[in-house]
């Protein structure tokens, strides 16, 4: 009997130790570096978006995700309409883009923040746009990225705009007589930026003295460049490129004894945060942007403290646009009356409808609106590096 009882305790231990393995549960796999680390206890409208997480323009996509990542952390601390980011790294390639969007896809995105750069998001936007996923990039400026997608919105300045609104801020600003530009020509942001930079001095007389280019092979050495400006004479350097070329010119330029004023555009923007990089040599150096960290309205200055706080370091115009994404992604939603469950083609359809039609107030403009071109319209800020800060020229 008693072996009876010793057998029958050690079946009910065994299938009682089967049951809690049967039913236990298991952590939930974490994203990595992407999502938000805050639980939501309803349904969420899934996100997704690609950036440089590593590699040489990593400065740009991790402030676009943590950007992106401290709106949602604050519009789910607000109860109803809750949003989950995810972000995937993509190099800074259009392949590996492509790669990382298909795994949001597999997630089950909803929603989608594009690229952060321009080629890989000129790659993602054409898969956003035959699945009918509405997307807005915080920055990835190119025309290329919109045209012919009625889905896609961009955030940020379009090239041609920011070409166009630097001649003209320069000509305006008198800031000089003989312009020089340096610019790379196997990059669309580069060429797009400068094609319309030299069509509209052009048309406002602004003289271009030397216009050259490097590429991405040949980014190391700009003794030809910066020598051919000189010699022409040229007391100004547009330069539309992004800030690690940039940071090479700057300390060239400086070796060689030619110290002319240096213009620059939202790619500068990060040379600050550069490793290694002396930031006295970007003293006096300017750019249009349409964000200013220093700026001391309430909104500027709270987002500033949080993400300081939570990062430990001071937001970009990349953050700042990303942030803002989110923001009118939400603003959208509620107008729209979007929720979780609905499908993503349905989602993109009332989104659509809602950025071609509203106005949106966010940190790097009041009264944004959008056009049918998905072009966003907002006023740029010219911004001098002093002391080793942004301080604005207006």
């Amino acid at each position: 009997m008693k072996k009876f009882l010793s057998i029958a305790l050690a079946l009910v231990l065994i299938v009682g130790c089967f049951a809690a393995c049967g039913t236990k549960t298991e952590p939930a796999a974490t994203d990595t570096g992407a999502d938000t680390g805050a639980a939501t206890t309803t349904a969420a409208i899934k996100i997704g978006g690609t950036g440089p997480l590593t590699g040489g323009a990593a400065i740009y996509g991790n402030a676009a995700k943590n950007g992106a990542e401290l709106a949602v952390e604050e519009i789910n601390a607000l109860g109803g309409l809750q949003f989950e980011l995810k972000y995937e790294d993509d190099a800074h390639d259009a392949e590996k883009a492509v790669n990382a969007y298909n795994a949001l896809k597999d997630w089950g995105m909803q929603v989608s923040l594009g690229s952060v750069t321009s080629k890989p998001c000129e790659a993602t936007s054409a898969e956003t746009f035959a699945d009918r996923i509405f997307a807005i990039t915080p920055s990835a400026s190119s025309t290329s990225v919109t045209d012919g997608k009625d889905n896609m919105f961009q955030m940020c300045f379009a090239d041609p705009n920011q070409g166009s609104a630097s001649a003209q801020y320069i000509f305006d600003k008198k800031m000089g007589t003989k312009v020089a530009v340096i610019y790379k020509n196997d990059d669309v942001y580069s060429m797009g930026i400068y094609n319309t930079f030299e069509a509209k001095a052009t048309e406002l007389g602004l003289e271009i003295v030397s216009a050259t280019t490097f590429t991405e092979d040949s980014q190391n050495d700009f003794s030809v460049q910066l020598t051919e400006a000189k010699n022409a004479g040229a007391d100004l350097i547009f330069l539309p490129i992004y800030y690690t070329p940039a940071s090479l010119i700057l300390k060239q330029a400086k070796d060689m004894g030619y110290a002319p004023k240096f213009f620059g555009v939202d790619g500068m923007d990060g040379i600050l945060s550069l490793e290694n990089f002396d930031t006295s040599l970007a003293e006096g150096v300017m750019l249009l942007t349409p964000f200013n960290a220093d700026s001391t309205d309430a909104k500027t200055a709270s987002f500033v403290s949080k993400f300081q706080e939570k990062y430990g370091e001071i937001p970009n115009q990349f953050a700042a646009d990303a942030y803002d994404c989110v923001y009118a992604i939400y603003q959208a939603c509620n107008n729209a009356g979007v929720t979780a469950d609905m499908s993503a083609s349905d989602i993109c359809a009332k989104m659509i409808e809602q950025f071609t039609t509203m106005s949106f107030d966010g940190l790097t403009g009041t009264g944004m609106t959008w056009d049918a071109t998905g072009a966003v319209s907002k006023t740029p800020k010219g911004m001098v590096i002093k002391d080793g800060a942004y301080v604005g020229l207006d």
